[in-house]
């Protein structure tokens, strides 16, 4: 008797053989036996989720306005204007000293409670949907709004929305966790807690929806859509009830393009160059903080490397306020943000000095360990960048350019370009300002800006994190083509149907079977016995050892039959949920018992992924 290979021939295990597991253990062990709500139920839990997020949103902004007038002000109280600056510091130069102090206090957390809350969060989010099964710990939620509030609340430069996008995440993975719901449904609810948390932050709904769909949900259907629009719209209208009905920042009305044609395309022209610059500007944002987290990581201790961090920007924002009057880097940075829009800061000289200032402070506090978010730096990046342009168009070169307007557009191109979430750039800032003149100028500022940072960056600030964590995720959504293909169109029709009495010998003697993988459909009489799947070339080397066995002897049983017009998607499931390897594809009546002479060909796993690559090959690379 001949040697058995496993690539060889797919010989069954004798049943004493095969290790037994109760079948209720292992789906509890593996989660498959989680109940799959329906979309009415789902939907009802995406809203509970978008309550909790809703008010984790007041409550995190609550806990920033008592940290920051505590340690700022020497004050106790829970209002605080994020878009007023910030008075003078009755502590003088011992100001420098507040972001230390918020750096310990959020190492100290953080190190001993969830790892995790440590950086932006987003991505963090997006490893646990393609890779955790939407699952994050609960504690994260507490732990990253405590560690961002002491972060923004003494000065760190970073933003309030990634910490709200990981806290409404954490609050539904933990209620899908609760309720034992499937891993996609899970995800679903990690996507709506997302989305909640964008738009209680900014008021931007139709943002919140996109940016989750843009960057987390791994399939856009019905089913996922409408608990995130869920979720979305009740976080929305509970944060206009908490916070106002009005958009984030407050910004005069935009003046239109000009209506002759060689002015208004001029204009647009240069909306474009803005467009590339802040492409450039986001670029170096990605590098930067991943090349300051890397040089960081080189310090021993992650306190004396927060430290450190820290004291560099308490020094900026002293400087900054003793030179020009304002802290201007610190925290989310709206005051600078709303003082541009409403045109009390044009100056090209200052605007140019705060950009370099929050790229710097930004990526040093979150390379050195802090806790926030990375979208409201991307704002204050843009603001100052395209108010900085523009204002060099005015001094320098005498253009009536409206300084406001190109720092508007200059927020969309850094935050597009930044994230590569462009429609969620183009949509949030529209919603932010209400001004439908600012459309065209920014689709056409943040293409520029994707277009120029995928040339220097190839993952955005989201995405570099998990390929050098060897996590990649998807960069674009595709439509699953092949799913739609009937099983006609992917199955093998050379499939031999030989009677269960043949030799295993003679059957590889026959001339085609050289060198070839081949399915056979084994029969007995007029019925289906059995599939086998043999690598002949590697058989035919053994045929002279006489083995006597026949293809009966070694027919599997694990096939199923499946219809020439079926989907693929329903042959997929069907073999999915039987355990089975090959579907055989007959013709005739589907609840009739299909004979040899009905079957038309074989769909192994094989053929579903070459069909799966062909129609993927499509897409550009």
């Amino acid at each position: 008797m001949f040697a058995r290979r496993a690539d060889d021939i797919d010989f069954p295990l004798p049943a004493h053989k095969v290790p037994f597991v109760p079948i209720r253990r292992l789906l509890r062990i593996l989660r498959l036996d989680a109940p799959n709500v329906g979309l009415a139920a789902l939907c009802a839990m995406a809203a509970v989720v978008g309550v909790i997020t809703g008010i984790g949103a007041l409550v995190f902004r609550v806990m920033i306005s008592a940290v920051h007038n505590l340690f700022f002000l020497q004050t106790f109280s829970l209002q605080y204007e994020s878009s007023l600056f910030t008075p003078s510091n009755p502590w003088g130069a011992a100001v420098i000293l507040v972001p230390v102090a918020g750096g310990i206090i959020v190492t100290f957390i953080v190190s001993n409670f969830a790892p995790e809350a440590k950086g932006h969060g987003v991505p963090e989010v997006m490893d646990a949907i393609y890779y955790k099964g939407g699952v994050i710990r609960p504690v994260v939620a507490a732990v990253k709004s405590v560690a961002s509030a002491f972060a923004i609340g003494t000065g760190a430069a970073v933003g309030r929305e990634g910490p709200i996008i990981q806290i409404g995440s954490a609050l539904g993975s933990t209620f899908g966790q609760v309720l034992a719901l499937t891993p996609a449904q899970r995800i679903v609810l990690v996507a709506a807690g997302a989305g909640a948390g964008i738009a209680a932050t900014f008021n931007t709904p139709l943002g919140g929806v996109l940016f989750v769909t843009e960057l987390m949900l791994p399939e856009v259907s019905v089913n996922t859509f409408l608990p995130v629009a869920t979720a979305t719209g009740v976080a929305t209208f509970l944060g206009r009830l908490f916070f106002g009905p009005d958009p984030a920042f407050s910004v005069p009305e935009m003046i239109p393009l000009p209506n002759s044609l060689g002015a208004g395309a001029f204009t647009l022209l240069l909306y474009i160059v803005l467009g590339a610059l802040t492409g450039i500007a986001a670029a170096a944002f990605i590098r930067g903080l991943h090349l300051l987290e890397d040089g960081f990581d080189k310090i021993p201790g992650r306190y004396l490397r927060h430290i450190i961090g820290m004291s560099l920007v308490g020094i900026l924002i002293y400087l900054l306020y003793r030179n020009f009057g304002h802290y201007y880097v610190e925290g989310v940075g709206y005051a600078t943000i709303q003082a541009i829009l409403a045109g009390q800061l044009s100056g090209m000289a200052l605007l140019a000095l705060l950009f370099a200032c929050k790229l710097a402070a930004t990526t040093i506090s979150l390379g050195s360990g802090s806790s926030g978010g990375v979208f409201s730096p991307s704002l204050y990046i843009g603001a100052t960048l395209g108010g900085a342009f523009a204002g060099l168009l005015v001094q320098v070169f005498g253009m009536p350019v409206n300084v406001p307007a190109f720092a508007m557009v200059g927020m969309g191109a850094m935050v597009g370009g930044g994230t590569g979430a462009a429609m969620t750039a183009i949509t949030m800032i529209f919603e932010m300002t209400r001004d439908y003149n600012i459309v065209l100028p920014m689709i056409l500022a943040v293409g520029a800006s994707l277009a120029v940072r995928r040339l220097l960056s190839r993952e955005n600030i989201y995405t570099l994190k998990l390929i050098r964590r060897g996590h990649p995720v998807p960069r674009g959504l595709h439509a699953n083509m092949f799913m739609v293909q009937s099983a006609r169109d992917v199955m093998e029709t050379d499939v031999p149907i030989v009677p269960a009495e043949m030799h295993l010998d003679d059957f590889l003697l026959r001339p085609e079977n050289k060198g070839a993988i081949r399915h056979l459909v084994v029969t007995r009489g007029n019925r289906i016995s059995g599939v086998l799947r043999i690598n002949t070339g590697i058989r035919q080397q053994l045929a002279r050892t006489q083995t006597g066995v026949t293809l009966g002897d070694v027919a599997r049983k694990d096939f199923t039959i499946v219809q020439e017009g079926n989907a693929v998607f329903q042959v997929i499931r069907r073999m999915s949920r039987r355990g089975v390897t090959m579907a055989l594809v007959v013709a005739g009546n589907e609840r009739a018992i299909p004979r040899p002479q009905q079957i038309r060909g074989v769909i192994t796993k094989e053929h579903v992924a070459d069909s799966v690559a062909k129609t993927v090959s499509i897409y550009p690379r």
